[in-house]
């Protein structure tokens, strides 16, 4: 019999490939609504600014996705394919651990567990600028969960 936290890892095992099937326009209005609300701060303090006319690739192999993101005067925006300056590669528990803090971003580097690919000084200044955000810009029911997502996978 599985455990509460093994049962929740296999469920989104089972259920985040299926986001590969939301059409991208969906996904698209989705993420960036949420980034560019989450991440007001830091956008307005210009810290997104190294995007401006750059692409990053954040690639997502188990589920099957991939989003293309720059800054724009609008903020984040996200396009469904262009050619990336950089790509940010890895599995989901990867970005979980990543964004909940439960793991070192170098380590998950070191570890091949996160591949930087092309203009790898922008994919590690992104990585650093990312590690180097207050959980706080996040609001508190998101990062709780997210907490207790990245704990639970860390501990099992």
């Amino acid at each position: 019999m599985l455990n509460r936290k093994k049962w929740l890892l296999h469920g989104a095992d089972r259920v985040l490939p299926l986001v590969r099937r939301v059409p991208f326009v969906v996904q698209r209005l989705a993420l960036q609504q949420a980034l560019n609300r989450c991440l007001a701060e830091p956008l307005r303090e210009g810290e997104f600014d190294l995007l401006r006319g750059r692409w990053l690739c954040l690639r997502i192999p188990d589920l099957g996705l991939a989003w293309y993101l720059t800054r724009s005067r609008a903020g984040l925006q996200i396009a469904e394919r262009v050619e990336a300056d950089v790509t940010i590669s890895g599995n989901w528990r990867e970005f979980l651990l990543l964004a909940s803090r439960q793991e070192d971003p170098d380590t998950l580097f070191f570890r091949r567990r996160l591949v930087i690919e092309g203009d790898t000084e922008l994919g590690l200044t992104l990585k650093n600028l990312i590690d180097s955000l207050d959980p706080e810009v996040l609001p508190g029911w998101l990062w709780r969960n997210l907490e207790r997502a990245g704990k639970g996978l860390a501990a099992g």
